[in-house]
């Protein structure tokens, strides 16, 4: 069945454009884009049959369809040519079942989202795929692009330079300056991509970035663009099929730019009109207090935003004080009776290095939702019996800085919560076995 995807303008003007044009806002009244698909279409076939489909194609080899996003290639991009499409396998990620950590936290169903097992490191693959393959298609049909560019904290960087390079398409970066880690940063250099390190925050190049993306032989990746967020919502068709489509009851994001909130909304939205799903989770976003713009528009029950200037975080990726899909992300929440919260610079570092002694390693950025979900259950929002799914957005390997720092304390400070540093002993067998003798009897 011919499958139809199409730009539509989300500000309520309904103008309309192919996907195939370089465009990202609507010409009309200038609101943001978002992709629309033919839910009528999508309905002839049913909910038995798509989690037949869906199942048949999950984590096998016949390209591009065992990737967990093109696997769902009907819900998310149907109008590429499977020619087109670059594919490292993204999704597919695992459920970590957080048994010990959620027993320490009185809740017995606590799951973390792994969307950093991933080709680059970050759920950004997910969003990239889409992206890319929609570039490689334009310049297929009409070769008038000249590269694809984004601005980026890190993550999007590396997934725009990962997917750019396997297609042979020139990628431009535009990152701040001295605040994104040392591999974050080789990632981009490494596949190829021209990396510009400016002086200024995440905010400062994006504002550059859109001016150059409005030359037509320019492709913007930045999630402003929705083609991203489709790719993205298959994080929550995924979560649904690895619990045989149980919907669980509260799904706990990290903010920054909001595309992953919005994404994931949209994807139980889609499941929900489909009949593949019968209800919808909760969703609660968890913002840095140093940059928390949605959680102060929370507070005042959405009815005000202003942007704000972000301030230096250890969870980078999401120090952005403007963000870009601020307005989808508001609508979601209130939608899925939505709740957002912060976590202060202590809290996120104890709440990762914590998790981190039950067998995870997080990012930053998984600990600012950890932080969230432990002050939930103390408020007890969430009951003991529910089922939490927390997403982790990036492996922690990307950020040994963070990890390194938390363990890593200069005499005189206060040691963190959780702080484990090396014994440094002489090669002494007797002295040896007395540490692990003590060491054991704590």
């Amino acid at each position: 069945m011919n499958y139809d995807a199409w730009f539509q303008c989300s500000a309520g003007c309904d103008e309309t454009y192919p996907l195939t044009e370089v465009i990202y806002r609507c010409k009309n009244c200038g609101g943001l884009l978002e992709v629309r698909h033919n839910m009528d279409l999508l309905k002839q076939r049913r909910a038995t049959e798509w989690k037949t489909l869906f199942e048949q194609r999950y984590m096998r080899t016949q390209y591009p369809y065992g990737s967990g996003v093109w696997g769902k290639k009907e819900l998310v991009c149907p109008i590429i040519d499977d020619n087109n499409i670059i594919s490292m396998y993204e999704g597919g990620t695992n459920l970590f079942w957080a048994e010990r950590l959620g027993h320490q936290l009185g809740v017995s169903d606590l799951w973390i989202k792994q969307c950093g097992n991933s080709h680059t490191g970050s759920f950004k693959d997910l969003g990239m795929t889409v992206l890319v393959s929609m570039v490689n298609q334009i310049m297929a049909e009409s070769g008038n692009l000249r590269a694809v560019m984004c601005a980026s904290t890190g993550d999007t960087s590396a997934a725009l330079a990962a997917y750019a390079s396997a297609a042979g398409i020139p990628a431009v970066i535009l990152l701040p300056k001295a605040k994104v880690t040392r591999a974050q940063l080789i990632q981009p250099i490494a596949n190829g991509a021209l990396t510009l390190s400016l002086e200024t925050d995440f905010d400062g190049c994006m504002e550059i970035v859109q001016k150059l993306s409005a030359r037509k032989d320019f492709y913007l990746a930045n999630s402003i663009n929705s083609l991203r967020i489709e790719g993205q919502k298959t994080i929550s068709i995924e979560i649904v099929q690895q619990f045989d489509w149980e919907v669980p009851d509260w799904v706990i994001i990290p903010g920054g730019n909001l595309g992953n909130v919005s994404a994931l909304g949209l994807g139980f939205l889609m499941m929900l009109e489909l009949g593949i799903i019968d209800k919808l989770p909760r969703i609660a976003c968890a913002q840095a207090e140093r940059a928390n713009p949605l959680y102060r528009s929370y507070q005042t029950g959405f009815t005000e935003f202003h942007a704000i200037t972000a301030q230096a975080t250890q969870a980078t990726a999401i120090q952005i004080g403007n963000p870009v899909s601020i307005h989808r992300a508001i609508r979601v929440l209130k939608r899925f009776d939505g709740i957002v919260d912060q976590a202060t610079e202590t809290e996120l570092a104890d709440a990762a290095a914590r998790a981190d002694r039950t067998g995870l390693f997080n990012c930053p950025h998984t600990g600012v939702a950890l932080a969230v979900l432990i002050k939930m259950v103390e408020r007890k929002q969430i009951r003991p019996d529910d089922r939490v799914i927390v997403i982790s957005t990036a492996n922690g390997l990307k950020f040994p800085d963070f990890k390194v720092a938390y363990h890593d304390v200069t005499p005189g400070d206060p040691p963190p919560r959780y702080l484990n540093t090396p014994l440094e002993l002489e090669a002494d067998y007797e002295n040896v076995l007395k540490q692990i003798s003590m060491h054991l009897e704590i």
